[in-house]
């Protein structure tokens, strides 16, 4: 049974055997993982993903039957690509190696490394894929939830997107960086089963067309539900079928002691036909009854129906969220680069200049202003005194671009998370890095949470890391 040690990249594999065959396996390394782009045009990301991305590289480990199958791999050549030494050392494989990191429910900007890795070199490379798939994908549906949030006015929204998910996998660790970004509750019941997330549903239009009539379907899932009645109004007509059958079955509800908890409108203009549901419970005495809506929503979707006076309770998104699709949906792209070799900095250069890396080992440090707001986040070295004022950043893409901190309030935001190969931090319930996202938000001006136009947050290098930088770029040889 092949195990998930052999999913990774092929060429993490080629260099780790290269290192070993030229006898630099055992270089001490510094790798950062970092994104060079907010997602979605927007103005900041929701940092997700890392338990997962953690404890799939402590349990890294390669079976009797990964080595079979690498020992029977051929190059273009013919010949084996992977020699006998290479597959012992990848039989005894352990990250022994340290790992600091920004913890899940952060709100993170480009070019700040939201994972550190050092160790040796093998084993820094060959961790690489794995961190990079868990985070960027988590990160990206966490901060696409988080815009979800935002565009609902802090309300209520439903993670509906196991089916349109890409694969079982995808639709798991979808569920849990939506939770972590702002979704309260999701379909997915192995997901709800696995993180705690609150299971929501309703039923399907084929429900409805199984009975002989609307008000028939709709009285017997009140039976079956009788506290937990959610009923789909638009299988014919939502005003002039189903709303009118839901009222009858909730005021029949209210007979028998219980109560309709809502209806789910899933097609046809939301703004309009919420508009118009919510007066006819309210005027029908069901003041009570939440409006859910669904239907291909986005965060723009969501902000125009909440813009036109949509009277809704929960939105219930699908497929945008999972695979973070809707207008201006992408990749998060984030990478890993070496930034120290030996206990010397290293710098990647790029004729793009935010293609160029920033050398060494870094602190990251976030300065807060007068209000409690966030005001730049610092990249330093990591020996830095940064805790007098006057604290000045550099835009490394535009060094012409400075600003000086003088706030006495300020955090380091990279921690502990593995050192010596030991986990040493403990991960906390997702209920708290919900939280932290939400307290994190609360202190980002909302002119860079806003969907469109967001401001830029500035992230700098201080004046000694940007000078390292600088006269690394005036020594560099080809």
């Amino acid at each position: 049974m092949y195990t998930s040690a052999l999913l990774t990249d092929l060429y993490e594999l080629t260099m780790g055997a290269g290192y070993l065959e030229q006898g630099n396996a055992d270089d001490t390394a510094t790798f950062d993982l970092y994104f060079r782009h907010n997602p979605f045009r927007g103005g900041y990301a929701v940092a997700a993903g890392l338990q997962d991305a953690i404890h799939s590289v402590m349990s890294l480990r390669f079976s009797n039957e990964d080595i079979a199958f690498l020992k029977l791999l051929r190059g273009a050549s013919g010949s084996r690509l992977f020699s006998e030494a290479f597959l012992q050392c990848l039989s005894e494989f352990r990250f022994q190696g340290n790992i600091r990191a920004i913890p899940e429910g952060t709100v993170v900007f480009p070019n700040e490394p939201l994972v550190q890795v050092t160790g040796r070199l093998i084993e820094c490379q060959m961790v690489e894929t794995i961190l990079l798939c868990h985070i960027n994908f988590q990160t990206l549906v966490a901060t696409k939830a988080a815009r979800l949030w935002e565009a609902s006015g802090h309300g209520t929204v439903v993670e509906f997107g196991l089916r349109r998910a890409q694969g079982p996998d995808g639709a798991m660790r979808a569920c849990r960086g939506a939770y972590i970004g702002g979704a309260d509750g999701t379909s997915n019941v192995l997901g709800c089963a696995t993180f705690g997330v609150p299971a929501r549903g309703t039923h399907a239009h084929s429900w409805v067309q199984s009975f002989t009539t609307e008000l028939e379907a709709f009285r017997a899932y009140a039976r079956t539900f009788p506290d937990d009645c959610v009923l789909l109004v638009d299988t014919y007509d939502v005003l002039k079928s189903g709303l009118q059958n839901a009222i009858q079955v909730a005021k029949e509800l209210e007979q028998r002691g219980h109560r309709l908890a809502g209806i789910r409108i899933d097609s046809g203009d939301l703004a309009f036909l919420s508009q118009r549901a919510r007066e006819m419970l309210d005027r029908a005495g069901l003041d009570y009854v939440k409006i859910i809506v669904s239907n291909e929503l986005d965060e723009f979707i969501i902000a125009d129906i909440a813009d036109q006076g949509g009277k809704i309770d929960i939105w219930g998104v699908g497929t945008n969220l999972v695979t973070a699709g809707g207008e201006g949906g992408c990749a998060l792209g984030g990478v890993y680069k070496m930034v120290e070799h030996n206990g010397k900095p290293k710098i990647k250069l790029s004729s793009n200049p935010e293609k160029m890396t920033n050398p060494g080992i870094k602190k990251v440090w976030r300065f807060y202003d007068d209000q409690g707001y966030m005001e730049a986040d610092a990249l330093a070295q990591a020996s830095e005194d940064v805790s007098h004022p006057g604290i000045l950043i550099i835009d490394p893409n535009n060094p012409l671009r400075r600003k000086k901190l003088n706030s006495s309030r300020r955090v380091e935001l990279l921690t502990d998370i593995v050192m010596g190969g030991k986990i040493v931090y403990e991960f906390p319930p997702l209920d708290l890095v919900r939280t932290r996202r939400k307290e994190q938000l609360a202190h980002l001006h909302e002119s860079h949470r806003r969907l469109r136009n967001a401001h830029v947050y500035k992230v700098g290098l201080t004046r000694a890391l940007w000078q390292q930088k600088e006269q690394m770029l005036n020594q560099v040889t080809v």
